[in-house]
């Protein structure tokens, strides 16, 4: 009988030891994030928490099962390189890309690990990808917009100030090198509402202040202002000065009206943050970017500031009021 025990609890013994080193094995996973904001930008450091929390919701949490090294590029394509070798070079399992300028930094350093993109815009015609449905190589993510919301913009800034003649249009050619297809919607618009497009690129922030200053020197000026990297880490400077020379300004994401822009229309720019995690964590247990199809934005508002529009001297029109997804007082 004592044999038998024996045996029993050695037999017990040796099914236990493996699980036992199972656990204490589980293999940490590395995460690399390129944000396209500077660190100490408000912005920046929410959509990090957001994305560590949808993370841990899927069980993954940093310090546990998981590193998350987070790198900020400020909207600079000098830092956004810098920043992408010293993530490969850390050989991570995914890396995460948050704008055209960090996933063009990252996409040059390797071919090899996956990168899951995050408000990216037009990643077939930019060559990161070969197709929405089918990706191939190590790249999948998520779309920021439809080029032909530019469109949208110049009617909606024409609407709330209807003398508007002038409407500049602002873009960083390195971080938003798709500007031009936003130009290809609002060029033809821009005769039938009366309005001439001023185009102009800006490399840094002097080029952007005398951008704007040109733009306030056209009679009865408006601004357009493209969505990249640049233009949202310097978004402060862009609706300052916007207000220093009173001008009419629509933007693309809700957080420019938040911070003082008169208005804003374009994708929720939480969501695709919100979905990012879900994709990383099938990379992680074993899936393919090649296999995982390019997601665009479902979720679209528009947020008007009227406390701005009565600085401004703008009255809203009724319509635009009932038509918006937030009002800010």
């Amino acid at each position: 009988m004592r044999r038998r025990e024996f045996i029993t609890l050695l037999g017990g013994a040796a099914v236990a030891w493996p699980l036992t080193g199972r656990a204490q094995s589980e293999r940490v996973r590395k995460i690399g994030v390129l944000i396209s904001t500077s660190a100490d930008d408000v912005r920046g450091q929410m959509v990090a928490a957001s994305f560590r929390q949808a993370l841990n919701a899927l069980g993954w949490t940093d310090g546990r099962n998981l590193n998350l090294d987070y790198r900020y590029i400020g909207g600079d394509a000098v830092r956004a390189k810098t920043a992408a070798a010293g993530l490969v070079s850390e050989k991570p399992d995914v890396i995460v890309a948050n704008s055209t300028l960090a996933l063009a930094a990252v996409h040059k350093e390797t071919t090899t690990i996956p990168i899951v993109f995050v408000v990216v815009g037009d990643p077939v015609g930019q060559g990161f990808v070969t197709s929405l449905a089918h990706p191939g190589g190590n790249i999948t993510g998520f779309t920021a917009f439809e080029f032909a919301i530019s469109g949208k913009w110049l009617e909606l800034i024409k609407e709330v100030a209807p003398e508007l003649a002038h409407v500049g249009f602002i873009f960083n050619p390195e971080a938003g090198p798709y500007a031009q297809k936003f130009l290809q919607s609002m060029t033809p618009m821009a005769p039938s509402l009366g309005v001439s497009l001023m185009v102009i690129p800006t490399h840094d922030v002097a080029e952007l202040d005398r951008a704007i200053a040109a733009i306030a020197g056209e009679p009865k000026g408006g601004l357009i202002v493209n969505p990249d990297s640049f233009t949202v880490t310097n978004r402060g400077l862009i609706i300052s000065l916007a207000a220093r020379y009173r001008l009419p300004a629509i933007y693309a994401y809700r957080y420019y009206a938040k911070d003082g822009g008169l208005l804003s229309y374009g994708h929720d720019v939480d969501e695709p943050w919100q979905r990012a995690p879900a994709y990383v964590d099938k990379i992680l247990k074993g899936a393919s970017p090649a296999d995982l199809p390019i997601q665009q934005p479902t979720k679209f508002e528009l947020v008007i500031n009227l406390k701005t529009a009565k600085a401004l001297g703008l009255t809203i029109p009724p319509q635009l009021l009932d038509r918006a997804n937030e009002l800010i007082e």
